[in-house]
């Protein structure tokens, strides 16, 4: 309601114009002095790639993120916008955001001649500040950086008119963050078009006598050369980025559990035990360390948060299945979990057709560590005292936590597992004292001290 809507009141009120490389380093600045977040959302990257970043923005760099698949490079771009000044005036109307003490584009600087001081002003903010292109074959110069409009000449310009140029969407993000998301899949030819963007800081539209001054922070996202047979940056284009910054997946298993917690959906309907996103996390790990996995793809960020989100969906499943009141993923939940993300990973040429047996493999040795890392020189006597005389338990994905609870029957010490598992007040419910109980038996299996035999979607726990 107070923001100036002419030239005149702005000046009156003071504003600077300052670049927008200006504006993030002052941003920047202000926030680590007073030591808030910079990159909300941006996990595991702390003491990595975030120090890069700043000294990158503070040095007032255009810069490159390199990395395998689903590291968070487009993220972490997109959290840069936080750091541009909530709102900024522009020239009311104008297509390239230009700024009222220094309007750059034709039409901006005859409207400035003949109102002078009544310029009109209006505001954006720093959400509006921001384009993004993912780089395709197909992309165009007149996609980034403009071209003739065609409708503009049919309406009576001439062909010589500055004013008959449709901007692309470089010029259309003048004095905010611009992406370029797998520059390398960019055509060469193409990937020229912005070398004076990087330089010059201008754009040159086919023969026309324009030269825009462009103010622009650009980032630019890649994957390594020696994995993208596509394409590659072009060595003048890597020369004018002031950074190159390498992005990693997360380096530690709580890395992952907050990524996993974070992004995971939240309204799926099903609660994820502690113990159970440790055991997803610490086999997303195992994937990307298995020998039988194409390192050079890499396994996403977004395997282990679909692979929560399955997880969930199956005790969502069960519980309107079985009438359940909480649904409450289990152990025998993660079954399903490797069926459904085959997909996601890319095997060496000599595993295939054992892409199911190996990440059925991974799952197992992930749920073993977090056994022995939640419950490891625990006595679980109690629960194997349930197998005397050859008694069995009959689980599956099908099975209500009250059912399997009543198979297995009271057993001493449960609050003591519960607890364990991360289980505090107000998770007394049957679902988790089911998903306690069944993780027991799971990992006492994988420890050899009982057997298991799956038959039909049906598990059967005996000594």
């Amino acid at each position: 309601m107070h923001q100036p809507r002419i030239l005149r009141t702005l000046r009156e009120s003071g504003h600077v114009h300052r670049t927008v490389k200006a504006e993030v380093r002052e941003n920047l600045l202000a926030k680590l002095r007073a030591g808030e977040p910079r990159f909300p959302g941006i996990v595991g990257f702390d003491d990595s790639v975030l120090p890069h970043l700043e000294r990158a923005l503070l040095a007032g760099h255009d810069l490159v993120l390199l990395g395998e698949r689903g590291q968070g490079k487009t993220r972490l771009i997109r959290t840069v916008t936080g750091l541009l000044d909530e709102w900024t005036p522009v020239v009311e109307g104008c297509e390239i955001n230009d700024h009222p003490y220094a309007p750059a584009c034709t039409r901006c600087q005859a409207l400035a001649r003949e109102l002078g001081d009544e310029l009109p002003v209006a505001w954006k903010h720093r959400d509006e500040r921001y384009g993004e292109k993912l780089a395709t074959p197909d992309t165009s110069v007149g996609d980034l950086i403009g071209d003739v409009d065609p409708i503009k000449i049919a309406e009576g310009r001439t062909l010589g008119d500055p004013e008959t140029v449709h901007y692309g969407l470089v010029p259309r993000t003048n004095r905010g963050v611009f992406s370029v998301n797998e520059l390398p899949d960019l055509a060469e030819r193409i990937q020229v078009s912005l070398l004076n963007v990087l330089e010059e800081r201008d754009i040159q539209v086919r023969g026309y006598n324009l030269r825009l001054p462009l103010d622009i922070l650009l980032i630019a996202s890649a994957n390594p050369e020696d994995y993208t047979n596509r394409g590659r940056i072009i060595t003048p284009l890597k020369d004018r980025f002031g950074a190159e910054i390498r992005t990693h997946y997360p380096l530690t298993v709580e890395d992952e559990l907050t990524l996993i917690r974070q992004e995971s959906m939240p309204d799926i309907g099903a609660d994820i035990p502690e113990h159970l996103v440790e055991v997803i996390a610490r086999f997303t790990r195992l994937v990307r360390e298995s020998t039988a996995v194409d390192a050079r793809s890499g396994v996403s960020a977004r395997f282990s948060i679909a692979a929560a989100e399955t997880a969930a969906a199956s005790a969502v499943r069960r519980a309107a299945l079985a009438s359940e009141e909480q649904a409450v993923a289990r152990v025998v939940d993660l079954a399903c979990v490797v069926h459904s993300l085959r997909g996601k990973v890319e095997f060496e040429v000599s595993e295939e057709g054992r892409e199911t047996e190996i990440l059925a493999h991974l799952l197992r040795r992930a749920t073993a560590e977090t056994f022995r890392s939640r419950l490891g020189g625990m006595d679980l006597s109690p629960v194997t005292d349930k197998f005397a005389e050859g008694n069995q338990v009959e689980s599956g994905e099908l099975v209500a936590a009250g059912e399997l609870l009543h198979r297995i029957g009271p057993v001493t010490g449960l609050a003591k597992v519960m607890s364990r598992l991360g289980m505090g007040a107000g998770e007394e419910s049957p679902g988790h004292a089911a998903a306690a109980l069944e993780f027991a038996l799971e990992g006492l299996y994988l420890m050899r001290r009982l057997s298991k035999e799956d038959l039909d979607g049906v598990t059967v726990y005996r000594t």
